[in-house]
């Protein structure tokens, strides 16, 4: 099984809360993620491309292998910080 998500990643929980309010709003994830997320990914938009179970950490495995895809899911605790992710596809 492979997947491809994108994440918004920052230190604070209640930044985390409330860019995935202004996302439930109809905010542009790629641009949150540009803006805010402290990951090398948000140059990409918080696009992580593809790939396997396993190659993240468990929590956020868990979200993309198990949860309802294109939601905004978090924020998901990690020891990078905060995660919100979004699952595009899993195949």
């Amino acid at each position: 099984m492979k997947a491809c998500a994108c994440h918004i990643l920052v230190k604070d929980k209640a930044l985390a809360e409330k860019l995935k309010s202004q996302l439930e709003k109809g905010g542009n994830f790629h641009q949150l993620a540009k803006k805010h997320s402290i990951c090398p990914s948000g140059k990409k938009g918080g696009d992580l491309g593809e790939f396997s179970p396993g190659t993240m950490v468990k929590a956020f495995d868990n979200v993309v292998f198990k949860k309802e895809i294109l939601t905004v899911h978090g924020p998901v605790k990690t020891q990078f910080g905060f995660h919100l992710i979004k699952t595009l596809y899993r195949s």
